[in-house]
């Protein structure tokens, strides 16, 4: 992660959903002492307005008159739920995508709602949020569902070393937001294309569970003796992952995955269940590249 001086960046569309966003990146902001930067991108249209009357230089005018009007009412909300943060926004003429993947490169943290109004904005959170998900150069929050002020955070591990960034970023939110951490290895997909596939009823469940129990100490130990303040409940059940993650999720404040993983968390971002997870999370969702 960044520096402390590196801001939150939130993209914002005008949407409710965009607003929640922005006061969840708010009270992150001050836990972190990070400034806060709302930023919006549009592209002019290339049909849908009569050239006859209107000209391209007025289209650019009224959609960036729109920008910054729903920039001004995003940093209101802002300043309403954390005081006396730092507040900046910045309109550009590009899609949301591009310059969301941009502007990573210098922030802290990037914040997406869950919805939003679609059109030229382009802050539909499916291709966006999976794009800079792939493509973005620090980790990425998609806020939607309910947060649950006193719940855990949970983080989904997989046993590699690539989900050790997860794992970084779910111990450091727990402890600056007071809590503990649930981490939850899910290992009923672990078997599928292996040799376990082929052997299922031959060899000891028990045994595959004390292997993953092991393997998830070990993964968990250095970090809670860097974070000796955060409580950790270690879960490993055999289920599938994206099923697991949003039972454990219901309860919690905030969800962490890795963007890639082995095993039961193969192609995070990829495929199926990192789709499910951006659309039907129950928490906010954090994801996190290595």
């Amino acid at each position: 992660m960044k520096g402390p001086a590196a801001p939150v960046v939130v993209g914002v569309d005008g949407s409710s959903s965009a607003l929640e966003a922005v006061r969840w990146a708010a009270e992150d902001c001050t836990r972190h002492h990070a400034p806060l930067r709302l930023v919006h991108g549009y592209l002019l249209p290339a049909r849908g307005y009569p050239e006859v009357v209107l000209t391209s230089t007025e289209v650019r005018h009224a959609i960036e008159t729109q920008a910054r009007a729903w920039l001004d009412e995003a940093a209101e909300a802002a300043r309403a739920a954390a005081l006396g943060i730092e507040v900046t926004t910045h309109v550009a003429t590009c899609g949301a995508a591009a310059l969301l993947i941009e502007e990573s490169r210098e922030a802290r943290l990037m914040v997406l709602g869950s919805q939003g109004l679609g059109g030229v904005t382009g802050l539909l959170v499916g291709s966006t949020a999976l794009a800079l998900a792939s493509h973005g150069q620090c980790p990425l929050v998609v806020v939607r569902g309910t947060t649950h002020p006193e719940g855990p955070v949970v983080v989904g591990v997989d046993g590699s070393p690539t989900s050790e960034a997860a794992v970084a970023f779910a111990f450091e939110a727990a402890s600056m937001r007071g809590v503990s951490l649930t981490a939850v290895m899910s290992w009923d997909n672990l078997m599928i294309g292996s040799d376990y596939d082929a052997s299922q009823f031959t060899f000891s469940w028990d045994h595959v569970e004390e292997e993953e129990q092991r393997l998830l100490a070990q993964r968990l130990a250095g970090w809670q003796e860097k974070y000796p303040d955060v409580r950790v409940d270690r879960v490993v059940l055999r289920d599938r992952p994206v099923r697991a993650l949003m039972r454990f999720g219901e309860q919690a404040q905030l969800l962490v995955v890795g963007s890639h993983g082995h095993g039961g968390f193969a192609g995070m971002l990829l495929g199926s269940t990192s789709q499910a997870l951006v659309y039907h999370a129950p928490c906010p969702l954090a994801i996190v590249r290595p």
